[in-house]
């Protein structure tokens, strides 16, 4: 995997886990639950996109 490459996951796994920590920390108000949160990353957002209300439309 060339260096480019590598970059861009390291990038996309730290956007995940930053988006779920801020949906996590403004709906709970709790850092263990934020942390968790931020553990599961992009399973979350995407959770949270499909199960709130109006789902993906808003």
């Amino acid at each position: 995997m060339s260096r480019h490459t590598e970059g861009a996951a390291k990038a996309g796994i730290g956007l995940g886990s930053a988006i779920a920590v801020t949906i996590s920390w403004s709906l709970h108000k709790s850092i263990i639950w934020a942390t968790v949160h931020g553990v599961l990353s992009w399973l979350y957002v995407i959770w949270y996109a499909l199960m709130r209300p109006g789902g993906l439309s808003g």
